[in-house]
């Protein structure tokens, strides 16, 4: 079966859809003229999705999902989307994120995305009609920012505020819609677990820590803490830590005037050597670098 990558680049490139934005951690979708004929689709990024018009079908990491009109999905990054059918008169608007900017919107809010989209796995909700009218309302002002503006220097910052209240006052609306959880049995237990752990990794000032540290504050044996999470996410625990520690990283460098080695010493590093090595194998160059580097725009 042929599997379609649908990443920042894909988006952007395909001439069936039309992008109304796009820079390096986002594009939103005005329209979706002509849906791809194919079988199966992997989702690198995150998503949010409104059906404007019609619905679709399709089994979404082998669990069957429809979209009505007027309903929204919150689809975590790296999902498979396997045999979609449409209404000929499906259509959408959507917003498509890197797991970076998400982070950076939510920050300490963060785990409410996670409870969402890997515990209560609550991925499609009806609008009421006030919920329309809001992000009607607040698509017509992120439109007017995007057309009118586009000699604004601070044009990217401004589209990126505008989504940023936008994704809280979502998450917002589907917290209050989620069930509590109830610990009866070993599913809902690691559940528990998994939610504790995210909440834990969200709220820590220092995030630089190994699996094992996190396991025994949990009381959880490492090899237990990095299965429930492979089992929820698809992502152990290690891959968790080093990508809130990577986004701690890049809001200290780039939102803060902290130095380089006050920064270091407040991510729990044993000193600045380390720290700026780290940094570069996964930034791919220096904390000072970082730093200076400005994000680009696509379009």
């Amino acid at each position: 079966m042929r599997q379609e990558e649908i990443n920042l680049q894909s988006l952007t490139d395909n001439k069936d859809i039309s992008v109304g934005y796009s820079d390096n951690n986002i594009v939103i979708i005005d329209s979706i003229q002509k849906f791809a004929e194919i079988n199966a689709a992997h989702v690198s990024m995150n998503a949010i999705v409104i059906c404007t018009n019609g619905k679709v079908k399709a089994e979404m990491n082998g669990k069957q999902m429809e979209l009505h009109k007027n309903q929204v999905a919150v689809i975590p990054q790296n999902v498979i989307i396997t045999d979609p059918m449409v209404s000929p008169d499906f259509d959408l608007k959507a917003m498509f994120f890197t797991n970076h900017i998400l982070q950076s919107f939510l920050r300490e809010k963060m785990n409410v995305w996670n409870e969402i989209v890997y515990i209560q796995r609550q991925h499609i909700t009806t609008m009421e009609d006030n919920d329309i009218l809001f992000y009607t309302h607040f698509y017509d002002m992120l439109r007017l920012c995007i057309d009118k503006n586009n000699d604004n220097p601070f044009r990217t910052d401004v589209v990126q505020s505008l989504l940023r209240s936008a994704i809280l006052a979502l998450c917002g609306a589907l917290k209050q819609k989620m069930p509590e959880l109830h610990v009866t049995d070993d599913t809902n237990t690691a559940n528990a677990h998994f939610q504790r752990f995210l909440t834990l990794l969200s709220n820590a000032n220092v995030k630089y820590q190994t699996v094992a540290a996190y396991a025994n504050e949990l009381c959880l044996s490492p090899k237990y803490l990095s299965s429930i999470c492979k089992k929820h996410s698809d992502k152990t625990a290690n891959e968790w830590i080093r990508e809130y520690v990577l986004e701690d990283i890049r809001y200290y460098i780039k939102q803060t005037s902290l130095s380089i080695q006050q920064v270091s010493d407040r991510m729990g590093f044993p000193n600045p050597s380390f720290f700026g090595k780290y940094v570069k194998e996964h930034f791919g160059m220096t904390p000072s670098q970082l730093r200076k580097k400005k994000d680009e725009r696509i379009k």
